[in-house]
């Protein structure tokens, strides 16, 4: 039997210099800084880059966007060392591939969604990021959808989210392997501010699936 390769963890909406430093010890891949003023997880561009300032080389650093216009995107990129973009609106493929950074492309799971034909628009991108539907927010609900809705031979990446905590993300990796799992409120003391033992939870419970998958 191959050996699974192990799971991308990416923890999100990371508003402190000490939270990126803790995910950083704990061994998460990558940090999601959300550049979406209605957010209350949302950071101004010197708040992104303290906590950019904060972490140890290897770890990736993704910015965040929701119908977000050239000029405040690019305004973002001349002052924050983002490697990754993370586009959660309603941006056509050019608009994401016009950076000059890697990209990934959010897809709200609500019915009727055809994945196969978002990853033949989408497939400039590095991969597809499911989360899920709520018709008033472009993310971060706490809410979970139905991962047996996947396919399981996507061309693109899938990156896990919505509604994911230690208590799921178990299940979550079992039913979709998806390539990474993105966590936002599942590892938070309230919004924005990360629980340390939250976070030690969300990682151990990957690795553990990880294990249970192999």
């Amino acid at each position: 039997m191959a050996t699974r390769m192990s799971t991308r963890i990416k923890m999100c909406g990371i508003t402190r210099p000490q939270d990126a430093k803790d995910a950083a010890e704990l061994g998460v891949d990558a940090i999601g800084l959300v550049f979406y003023d209605p957010s209350p997880r949302h950071v101004s561009i010197e708040q992104a880059c303290a906590v950019i300032d904060a972490l140890p080389p290897f770890v990736t650093t993704v910015g965040l966007f929701v119908n977000a216009s050239v000029d405040e995107i690019r305004a973002v990129l001349d002052s924050v060392k983002l490697d990754l973009l993370q586009f959660h609106g309603d941006e056509s493929p050019e608009f994401c591939a016009d950076f000059d950074r890697p990209w990934v492309k959010a897809i709200r799971m609500k019915d009727g969604v055809d994945l196969q034909a978002e990853t033949s628009q989408f497939k400039a991108s590095s991969g597809l990021l499911l989360d899920a539907y709520h018709p008033a927010l472009p993310g971060g609900t706490g809410e979970s959808f139905e991962w047996e809705r996947v396919p399981s031979a996507l061309e693109l990446p899938v990156i896990l989210a919505g509604g994911l905590s230690a208590d799921n993300v178990g299940e979550a990796i079992r039913t979709v392997q998806p390539y990474a799992v993105d966590v936002s409120g599942g590892i938070e003391a309230e919004k924005g501010i990360k629980d340390w033992g939250k976070m030690a939870d969300f990682v151990a419970a990957v690795r553990a699936a990880d294990t249970q998958s192999t």
